[in-house]
């Protein structure tokens, strides 16, 4: 019999391999939709919505598969899960229509849908104050995105884009095997098979539960559109070639998937309210340079018209989407230490809950981006809109947790002056 600790890094181990794998297949369309936009003739919207389906249906089940974690236990939720995407994912080789990737895509959007299971699953298996870094790691198979942009443009490269989804779907086979024979389970950890659906489903009146999930929509959600979103970016807005331009959005991806493990270890250390509150800030600032447009200006001098050109070039840009991505890194685990601390006894249900929306802005957003282009002809308006989001959350942040917290010391200190007196 393995012993606790090796059952621990084991779980730990497997899991986040898995996650990884399966968040490679729901990136796909990051890579798989350029050669598709070209030969499909889609329009920006178009393009948004193809990369963004798979998103739809990870984000839908977040919730019903929380619910099953927490009953049956995450090994063989996980297991199923991984299974039930294989031939959607091999299917994708054969199809020729949009609307045939666009329906395939919803199959193969379950994948998303391993977060809530794994994150669930490891958490459960870890003591409350190591909790925060063990989720941190999981979570580090975000670095799924990075690694599919690093890797997919070669294996399309090979042969075409149809040889693509026949490795993935073979790859996703392997990782499902691998994880059921690598992992184990404890009955102990289906604290809520007791429960009614209708109980756990009572942390949709929880107003904390609904603040978690606006941060998340923008530090995971907006990790999600962004990653979809970036190659096709590089491809429009500096002219690289698919190859080229995956590699530099994986700048963004890798970060923001690898470094979530330091989130967590912050988050332990610091609070994740301290963290979170930092990551808004951070945030918003980058966002806010990422959205100016390139500007030319025409300066009326007395010694006659000067030009002059504003704008990011693709060096800094890159510097700045990776400096983005470790803050989103940061930010998902955060958010996820705020669960861990409150809600002990039904974590699958409220990680399905947050994971659920954080999951439709990974949705939304990438179709606001490509219309917005479509409207305004501006790429850079898709980080005007992100800034826009994580203006609210600063607001909803602020309102709730800080100046509460503000005021409640400000009150300590009064009494304290009139005691003294």
């Amino acid at each position: 019999m393995a012993s606790l600790k090796t059952k621990q890094y084991m779980v730990l181990t497997s899991s986040t391999i898995a996650f990884t794998v399966c968040f490679m297949v729901w990136m796909m369309f990051a890579v798989l939709g350029i050669p598709l936009k070209k030969s499909l003739g889609l329009s920006e919207t178009e393009f948004g919505l193809l990369t963004a389906i798979p998103v739809l249906t990870g984000s839908l089940v977040r919730l019903p598969i929380g619910l099953l974690t927490d009953k049956f236990g995450g090994r063989i939720v996980f297991f199923i899960l991984m299974l039930a995407t294989v031939i959607p994912i091999y299917c994708l080789s054969f199809a020729s229509e949009y609307w045939h990737f666009l329906v395939l895509g919803l199959f193969v959007g379950l994948a998303g849908g391993s977060f809530t299971v794994g994150i669930a699953y490891v958490a459960k298996w870890f003591e409350p104050q190591n909790q925060g870094l063990a989720m941190g790691v999981f979570g580090a198979g975000n670095a799924g995105s990075a690694l599919t942009k690093l890797i997919a443009p070669s294996i399309i490269a090979i042969s075409t884009w149809q040889l693509l989804p026949k490795v993935y779907a073979v790859m996703m086979l392997v990782t499902a095997i691998g994880f059921w024979f690598l992992t184990f389970d404890n009955k102990e950890h289906r604290t809520a098979s007791n429960a009614s659906i209708g109980s756990q489903l009572a942390v949709l009146k929880d107003p904390n539960v609904w603040r978690y999930s606006q941060y998340y929509s923008i530090v995971f959600g907006g990790y999600v559109a962004l990653a979809l979103w970036m190659t096709h970016y590089y491809v429009d807005e500096y002219g690289f070639n698919l190859k080229t331009a995956a590699f530099l959005a994986a700048c963004f991806s890798l970060p923001g998937g690898v470094l979530r493990a330091l989130g967590g270890w912050l988050s332990d250390r610091y609070s994740a309210h301290t963290v979170t509150w930092w990551v808004l800030w951070v945030s918003m600032l980058i966002l806010f340079v990422l959205s100016y447009p390139q500007t030319d200006l025409v300066v009326q001098t007395v010694t006659g018209n000067k030009s002059f050109h504003l704008g990011l070039n693709s060096t800094l840009f890159t510097v700045l989407i990776f400096a983005l991505g470790i803050t989103f890194a940061i930010g998902k685990a955060s958010v996820f230490k705020y669960l861990s601390d409150d809600y002990k006894q039904n974590m699958g249900a409220v990680s399905g809950v947050v994971g659920l929306f954080g999951g439709l802005g990974g949705f939304i957003l990438p179709i606001m981006f490509g219309m917005a282009v479509d409207i305004t002809g501006l790429r850079s308006s898709a980080f005007m809109i992100m800034f826009g989001v994580v203006w609210v959350s600063l607001i909803w942040i602020y309102m709730s947790e800080v100046r509460p917290t503000m005021e409640k010391g400000h009150q300590e200190q009064m009494a304290l002056k009139k005691a003294q007196s």
